[in-house]
């Protein structure tokens, strides 16, 4: 499996988590066919990212480029980032549970942190499309601490910092394929052939 084909389930896998989540402030009529749709979507590109490349994507021949201390072949760049957004979401969650007492406003820590973890990424896997995804989950969750910090209802907050991150992330992952010319092809290396 390639690093663009394991980045597009990774990214499907928090998109369906966003929807499942924050559907379940929304009445049922609106919260089941969601989270079907959000279900559906992340297997179409689960069972299309398992499957390699797709007709008329080019195959690359090129070995994969070895990283030092990477067992994914994501990257150590890409491990910083991981790390830095861990431990972004603890601090953040701690002193909105702890200190500021709104618990409401973590889904919208958690989008604005995972919205600047896009960022990152693009610096450090070199891929500029990145930073607008990143900063449209970011603006969802200032959205959503916004509306917590005003006292919003519960469903407005989950719709603008926990469904639409998460119809962002599905919609970025949506198409099969590279669709960055300069993103590089390296295999991850998880034991499963692509």
């Amino acid at each position: 499996m390639t690093k663009d084909q394991a980045g597009r389930i990774i990214g499907a896998s928090f998109g369906l988590v966003f929807i499942q989540a924050g559907a379940g402030s929304l009445p049922a009529a609106i919260a089941v066919p969601l989270r079907v749709l959000a279900l559906a979507a992340f297997l179409r590109v689960a069972v299309l990212g398992r499957r390699g490349r797709t007709a008329g994507a080019p195959a690359s021949t090129a070995p994969a480029p070895a990283v030092p201390g990477a067992g994914t072949g994501f990257g150590r760049r890409y491990w910083y980032v991981v790390a830095a957004e861990v431990l972004g979401l603890v601090a953040g969650l701690l002193v909105i549970a702890r200190v500021l007492h709104l618990p409401q406003a973590a889904v919208g820590w958690i989008a604005l942190v995972v919205g600047v973890h896009f960022s990152g990424l693009a610096v450090a896997w070199r891929r500029p499309a990145l930073h607008g995804l990143g900063a449209a989950i970011a603006a969802c969750g200032g959205v959503g601490l916004a509306l917590a910090a005003l006292g919003a209802p519960a469903v407005a907050i989950r719709v603008a910092a926990g469904i639409l991150p998460g119809v962002l992330l599905l919609a970025s992952v949506w198409r099969p394929g590279r669709t960055d010319p300069a993103a590089p092809t390296a295999e991850v290396r998880s034991g499963t052939p692509a």
